[in-house]
């Protein structure tokens, strides 16, 4: 019993901290908007825009309301002025008309997850990981709906599917470390992440690193937790850190706390 508590405890300052540490890699993001002929599913804009430029975006697309590169154009207009809800109104539609199009699925699931709507993103996702051209992105994005669902296993599949094609991929491994870390099993937790921290590529990857740190503290190994934040961290930013964590796991209710809060 007291073993199970603990087990709780040390799962909710993972969940708590995650926030802290983002649990998901750019592999798992993907950006798209297209409206010169080229392959709208497979092109990026950041380019911000004006209210009346997505206006505009938005009149040509309920104009062509089919038409994948000027819903696309519009949906990312959307993201740009931060109307997330609007935006995925958008993909939902483009995805609603295009049901047999498993890359267009695979960007609203995406989506669905990155606005942390995992249930809605599960059955999206589903689809378009059973399409004969799924990649590991699209199971990256299928293990992270999971891991929000707290299926942890499922997700972790998912994982292994997407390190079937490349066993280093980087942002795989992190996802996969955290969904251990999650669970609460944070030795299977560090051992991955220190897995994909001794690539080489890991070094354009700091977030590795801080999530790295992140499981070791919640071990209570603050003192090397604090050394392999301060590579990519200034000195301030991690002591506040491990005073953070240090406040959480000295919590005997922060499961409690933390579900509170969820619920709130």
């Amino acid at each position: 019993m007291e073993r199970e508590s603990n087990r709780r405890s040390t799962r909710a300052a993972a969940v708590a901290l995650a926030v802290l540490a983002s649990t998901v890699l750019a592999g798992c993001q993907q950006k798209t908007s297209s409206t010169d002929g080229s392959d709208a599913l497979n092109t990026a804009s950041t380019t911000p825009v004006s209210y009346s430029a997505a206006a505009d975006l938005g009149k040509a697309w309920q104009a062509d309301p089919n038409n994948i590169n000027k819903g696309l154009a519009y949906a990312n207009a959307l993201e740009s002025i931060g109307q997330t809800d609007k935006q995925l109104e958008v993909y939902q539609r483009l995805t609603a008309s295009h049901p047999g199009n498993a890359k267009l699925a695979g960007i609203y699931g995406k989506k669905l997850v990155a606005a942390g709507r995992s249930a809605a993103a599960v059955p999206v996702l589903e689809g378009a990981a059973a399409a004969p051209d799924a990649d590991w992105r699209l199971y990256s994005a299928l293990g992270t709906a999971y891991d929000q669902q707290g299926l942890f296993q499922k997700a972790r599949e998912q994982y292994q599917k997407a390190l079937s094609t490349d066993a280093s991929n980087l942002s795989v491994l992190n996802n996969l470390g955290m969904s251990y870390a999650l669970e609460g099993n944070l030795k299977e937790a560090e051992t991955t992440l220190r897995r994909a921290d001794a690539t080489p590529r890991s070094r354009a990857e700091p977030q590795i690193r801080q999530n790295l740190a992140l499981v070791v503290g919640l071990q209570g190994r603050f003192e090397e937790a604090s050394k392999i934040a301060s590579e990519n961290l200034p000195p301030e930013q991690v002591e506040a850190n491990m005073s953070y964590l240090k406040k959480m796991l000295a919590q005997p209710n922060t499961w409690q706390q933390i579900s509170d809060g969820a619920a709130g």
